[in-house]
């Protein structure tokens, strides 16, 4: 019988809900699972790192009220807090955050022998605390909430005709209700298969797997993971084949091999803290699920070249709760039949487009990350927004960086969708950056007296004309195919460069100072914050350039071998020889020292242990497009060899 199927037969603790994180209430729901054995609390560093440790249940009864009011001290060598956890300052303090769900982690491999249960682990969220200030990932989107609910309290306050066309006053509003969902895709494949390039590019331009129907243990993990999520109260909506992906082959058992396609799982949205912290969750129950049929699951961006990555489509949403229950979405317009959106809505997305350089440090922080921003794969590359050809017809654009998502028969569904997201990006940090960029774009829209229909024309003009809010010299629309209406020459022109590097993306907190403030203002991202990012961003960056990237292309040119003899007066044999010699020329120029030459690999070593960042970059950029031309020049070499 399959481990997760005995699992769900089994009444199990999976959520403690706020309303239960009191002391008498808690002791008596622990001491009715004796199958929980631990506590962890979950701090998450600045990369998106989350704390994991084991303090038995025991201890965690006896000291509760210091759990649950106090703090618990770490290390700082565990968490990623460069510039602020220091060698000789390290202490970090993890507070427990009271007002969010706490989730029991199960190990679906360790029993209990006397319950006869799988042993579980409260996963506590929490704060990190360094000298009295809070520097990690969930304090940052906990700041941007509460800032952002001030300040569009603060304008309704201000202008009054804002809620009058909802029939309300100031003092009717009860509450600013922001939500958050994102949509996850990963790659599944049987452990050890390589991938076949050529197959799975064959199989996406021909759209075989698109919604296909799920097989074998994918199938069977899929739907666990589904059942598995309901039970933590995640409220899953959907789960479906991606575009990737091969058909699996049938071995002599009737059991499936060479399995290699992608999955996408959608749940329930909720309040934006909440939000990203169930992210987590689904994320570490489908690994161990898929793991325990059998399968192997990749969260990266970009695993295999050449085929569709995983996106993280991140949907944000924000309404008034009035003082009778009842909800108003504030990016709605009143006349659904006669604007997109309403002003505040006009305002939210021209704060995200214009402020986007900034934002997309927090987005794409990996080399992995900005391999899948490429043409061609459905993956946003160019600051630009779809609202749909006409208020009739809803957005179905994939090319661009936000869709508009609404829907005539309900209000309440509108929304944007934030397209540049990866499974990987720091959902904390990536809400938070959307917050603070949708408040600054929705007050310079409110203070303007601009109506929704002037405020539409503002966000469709053309690169040449000056704008109330958005720049001179590019455009923030689009309802064509940006890659195939656009060159690239206009595409860059249009909505701006895409950065190619780590480093050429981080880079922009210096480029845009006054962009840059926004992020900051009122404390939510505080500098040192903001450098402790980029500092452990850039670290990683280089250590991933020197230990994984170079390592890896040097086994490429080492696998690149000749495969024919040498020439004679075979013309046959005289192109392979001269389609050889490009591929020679390629892994010499790549990895071979000369007296009068260094190798490409080597002038990316010594740029990295100066500290040249810059040229770095610049070697990157370079080294990716040689690889590209050895692939494919060996490519060509290896399809005219017989034997």
């Amino acid at each position: 019988m399959n481990v997760i199927s005995e699992i769900l037969k089994h009444d199990l603790l999976y959520t403690i809900k706020p309303y239960e994180l009191k002391r008498v209430e808690l002791i008596k729901l622990l001491t009715k699972h004796p199958e929980v054995k631990f506590v962890s609390l979950a701090g998450v560093d600045l990369t998106g790192n989350t704390t994991d440790e084991r303090i038995p249940i025991d201890m965690f009864l006896e000291d509760i009220d210091e759990f649950l009011n106090g703090s618990v001290q770490t290390d700082g060598s565990s968490v990623v807090l460069p510039g602020i956890a220091t060698l000789n300052n390290g202490k970090v303090d993890l507070v427990a955050d009271i007002g969010s769900n706490w989730y029991i982690d199960y190990n679906f491999e360790h029993f209990d022998k006397t319950t006869g249960k799988p042993v579980g682990t409260v996963r506590i969220p929490s704060f990190l605390n360094h000298n009295n200030t809070f520097v990690d990932s969930r304090s940052v989107l906990k700041n941007a909430e509460n800032c952002f609910k001030a300040g569009i309290l603060s304008i309704l306050e201000k202008y009054p005709a804002v809620l009058e066309q909802y029939n309300l006053k100031f003092e009717d509003v009860g509450d600013i209700v922001l939500t958050a969902a994102t949509e996850l895709e990963f790659w599944v494949k049987t452990p050890n298969d390589a991938a076949d390039i050529e197959a799975l590019s064959a199989s996406q331009e021909l759209q075989e797997q698109y919604w296909k129907r799920t097989r074998g243990a994918v199938r069977t993990a899929l739907e666990q993971s589904l059942l598995l999520m309901d039970k933590y109260d995640l409220q899953p909506e959907m789960g479906h084949k991606e575009v990737g992906g091969i058909k699996a082959k049938l071995d002599e058992t009737g059991h499936f091999t060479h399995i290699m396609e992608q999955l996408e799982i959608d749940w329930k949205y909720s309040s934006s803290l909440q939000s990203a912290d169930n992210e987590k969750i689904v994320k570490n129950l489908i690994k161990e699920v898929f793991r325990l049929n059998g399968l192997e699951v990749t969260f990266h961006a970009k695993p295999i070249e050449g085929v569709a990555g995983n996106g993280k489509h991140t949907h944000i949403g924000v309404a008034i709760k009035d003082r009778k229950g009842k909800t108003i979405n504030l990016f709605a317009p009143t006349d659904i039949n006669k604007d997109f959106m309403s002003v505040m809505g006009y305002g939210a997305i021209m704060g995200l487009l214009k402020n986007y350089e900034i934002i997309n440090p927090f987005i794409s922080s990996t080399i992995d990350s900005l391999n899948r921003l490429k043409p061609g794969f459905e993956a946003p590359i160019c600051i630009v927004a779809s609202l749909g050809h006409n208020v009739h017809t809803p957005s179905r654009n994939r090319t661009v960086l936000i869709g508009l998502v609404r829907d005539l028969s309900n209000p309440l569904s509108t929304r944007f969708e934030v397209r540049s997201p990866n499974p990987n990006t720091n959902t904390f940090l990536a809400l938070a950056a959307f917050y603070q960029a949708m408040l600054d774009g929705i007050k310079a829209a409110v203070n303007s007296g601009m109506s929704a229909g002037e405020l539409e024309k503002e966000l469709s003009k053309s690169p040449e004309e000056e704008g109330m809010y958005l720049e001179k010299g590019r455009s923030y629309r689009s309802e064509e195919d940006v890659f195939d209406h656009f060159t690239p020459e206009e595409r860059n022109m249009y909505f701006g460069l895409h950065p190619a590097t780590v480093y050429d993306n981080i880079i922009a907190f210096d480029n845009y100072p006054e962009k840059l403030q926004i992020m900051m203002e009122n404390g939510v991202i505080s500098e040192k914050i903001i450098r402790s990012y980029a500092t452990a961003v850039t670290n990683r960056w280089v250590a991933e350039i020197i230990n994984r990237l170079v390592p890896e292309y040097m086994d490429l040119v080492r696998g690149s071998k000749i495969l024919h003899s040498e020439p004679n007066d075979n013309n046959m044999e005289d192109v392979d020889t001269e389609n050889w010699n490009k591929v020679n020329a390629l892994r010499n120029y790549l990895m071979k020292d000369t007296k009068n030459q260094i190798s490409l690999f080597n002038k990316i070593r010594e740029a990295a242990a100066l500290k040249d960042y810059k040229a770095l970059s610049a070697l990157q950029v370079e080294m990716s497009s040689k690889i590209g031309e050895l692939r494919e020049f060996y490519s060509i070499y290896r399809r005219n060899i017989l034997d």
